[in-house]
């Protein structure tokens, strides 16, 4: 036995229980050798008081005594929260098998056969004195690890509350600058109208005219965008998908992108035949693949088609959109998707805005996704991935 062990079980308090006075003082001579601190009672109800008001490490106890029995004495310990865990050693002349069994049943964790033998009783003690420390042990870190869970778990709930109320108030102040925004700004637009009907109809009045016209849009799809961004990053749950034909899809993206193609003197290609849903809300289906499909224009050069390509994947549909003209700097690839990443003008026809990000969450959003890579030798090539129906 190491020092460090023999210094625990110096500290050990152990309760012996027994009628017969030769028994207890036996017992107690010999754990005292071994350096426990023992206590003797001849009775249980004596043993029961004892132990409420200084709980041993340990009790041995003898199954046939007056007025309560072992059992008993087990059982009412069991009753207590503070008592309960003691480990209680049945000691008896009794050793049928019904008598060990009701023994354990009535909370024991060993039974010693009389009469006894020392090293046999040292050697039980010693196995459950160390095993009660182990329980306690355990009980403390576990007792330590679900308070340290509580609170985290606190923690979390307070931050995730938090998060809410920014994300409600970022919602709301977005909503809010939006609407503020368009007020004074249709005047402005308005009245630029206005100004601009007064201009002659020279090439110098229809670029002012272009000027305007390109600004406007610009100003009010960056409102747009990121009002619709704002909503999928706090208020995803809104948007409640359901089975769309991607065709029409295809069909009306094309349309709201012909103006701005023609402007660019670009055209796309009619797509091949598309059989098969895909999962999504179809106005914002039909946004990302615009947003897409002009991304794609402005990277073609006057005169160059943009191309589509269709193909099934593994529970998917995926829509290639390829263009003829300008590649992706090597330092703008990697970061095509992420927001106000790419500010200057990478293509022939002006920035991109907030279109790519707009198309990857939208996708994102329904469980798709969005690919860009250059071509080979020369152009770039967007792949959308549509969960299909």
């Amino acid at each position: 036995m190491t020092a460090t062990t023999t210094d625990r079980e110096h500290k050990c308090g152990i309760m012996v229980v027994d009628d017969q006075p030769a028994n207890l003082k036996l017992l107690e001579d010999m754990l005292r050798l071994k350096g426990y601190h023992v206590r003797s009672f001849p009775r249980g109800r004596l043993a029961l008081t004892a132990a409420a008001n200084q709980p041993p490490d340990l009790i041995l106890l003898d199954i046939n005594m007056p007025g309560m029995n072992g059992y008993q004495v087990c059982e009412e310990l069991k009753t207590h929260q503070e008592l309960s865990r003691i480990p209680v050693i049945f000691m008896s002349a009794l050793n049928q098998t019904e008598d060990k069994v009701k023994a354990f049943r009535s909370g024991a964790v060993d039974y010693i056969t009389k009469p006894f033998q020392f090293d046999e009783v040292n050697a039980r003690v010693e196995t459950h004195l160390q095993l009660h420390r182990l329980e306690q042990v355990l009980r403390l870190h576990s007792e330590h690890l679900e308070e340290t869970v509580r609170a985290r778990t606190q923690d979390l709930v307070e931050a995730h509350g938090r998060l809410k109320v920014l994300d409600r108030a970022k919602s709301d102040f977005l909503n809010l600058i939006s609407h503020e925004f368009r007020t004074p700004l249709n005047g402005l637009l308005g009245v630029g109208e206005l100004i601009l009907d007064e201009v002659s109809s020279t090439a110098e009045g229809q670029e002012l005219r272009d000027m305007f016209e390109e600004s406007r849009r610009r100003i009010l799809t960056i409102l747009e965008d990121a009002l619709l961004l704002t909503q999928i990053e706090v208020e995803a749950e809104r948007f409640a998908p359901k089975a769309i034909c991607l065709a029409s899809v295809l069909s009306a993206a094309i349309e709201r992108t012909a103006e701005f193609a023609a402007s660019c003197k670009v055209t796309i290609e009619p797509p091949p035949a598309v059989v098969g849903c895909v999962l999504g809300v179809e106005d914002l289906l039909v946004k990302a693949l615009h947003a897409l499909l002009e991304t794609a224009v402005k990277f073609s050069i006057a005169g160059d088609p943009v191309r589509l390509v269709c193909q099934p994947v593994s529970g998917a549909i995926q829509v290639g959109i390829e263009s003829r003209g300008s590649r992706i700097p090597a330092a703008a690839l990697g970061r095509f998707f992420e927001l106000f990443s790419i500010g200057e003008a990478i293509t022939p026809n002006g920035d991109l805005g907030l279109g790519p990000p707009v198309a990857c969450r939208i996708l994102a959003l329904f469980g798709g996704s969005v690919t860009v890579e250059n071509r080979e030798p020369s152009g770039m090539q967007l792949v959308a991935t549509f969960r299909r129906v």
